[in-house]
């Protein structure tokens, strides 16, 4: 079967409108799906609380867990992963009509990631992204998801510094996604924008690292850990 542009542009202009209206319903939509917060919704609408009252404030799963525990850590990471997903499907499927579902992906994953972190319907008051990010990274290229994953999961193991192992990864990630697609400035630009907001999101853990004041990972629930 071969490839035809005209009836590709065709579809595009009757179900989707021109590129620019593509790219705006790409976006739109993966910013609605990163506003599903798994920790603000299951803390608030299951548990009658608010994580973001607990611990460090941050809305995200290693806040949830240490303030809440149990079982329902589960779902947070459920919902989490699954609107990653679904966000990164949509923007490749959607680009492919453009020819290029590599941009597709990560014009989702961005929008994804500032739904996550900046949700509308909570205040603007979201997680750090690093579930969902590593989610998209997955979902990207496996190179991507090998460096920032080993990464993560090696320096956490080894120093029990889940946001050491979270802004390696966010600082990773914009390097392999150049090393990927050396010739896609454009893919490599959004690469940064993700690496960017996840260590900016980290900013004041990297502070409490450098001045030995950050929590290590337990096990055990703690009421009012500061992560």
């Amino acid at each position: 079967m071969t490839y035809e542009p005209e009836a590709t542009n065709d579809f595009i202009r009757v179900f989707m409108g021109p590129p620019a209206v593509l790219y705006g319903l790409v976006a739109v939509i993966s910013y609605l799906l990163g506003c599903f917060n798994g920790a603000v919704i299951v803390s608030k609408y299951i548990l009658r609380d608010d994580v973001r009252t607990h611990g460090s404030g941050n809305a995200g799963l290693t806040n949830f867990f240490r303030t809440f525990g149990g079982g329902l850590t589960f779902v947070v990471i459920l919902c989490d992963v699954l609107k990653a997903v679904l966000a990164v499907l949509l923007g490749a499927w959607a680009f492919s009509y453009l020819g290029n579902p590599v941009l597709g992906r990560y014009w989702a994953a961005v929008f994804c990631l500032l739904g996550h972190m900046f949700p509308c319907m909570f205040q603007f008051k979201g997680g750090k992204g690093i579930l969902s990010g590593g989610t998209i990274a997955l979902m990207l290229d496996w190179h991507i998801a090998l460096a920032s994953w080993g990464g993560f999961l090696l320096l956490t193991v080894l120093t029990r510094y889940v946001s050491l192992g979270s802004l390696w990864a966010g600082l990773c990630f914009p390097v392999v996604t150049w090393l990927c697609y050396p010739d896609q400035p454009a893919v490599i630009a959004l690469g940064f924008v993700c690496g960017i907001l996840v260590v900016w999101k980290h900013r004041g853990n990297a502070d409490r690292l450098l001045h030995g004041t950050e929590r290590k990972l337990s096990f055990h629930k703690k009421k009012e850990d500061k992560a």
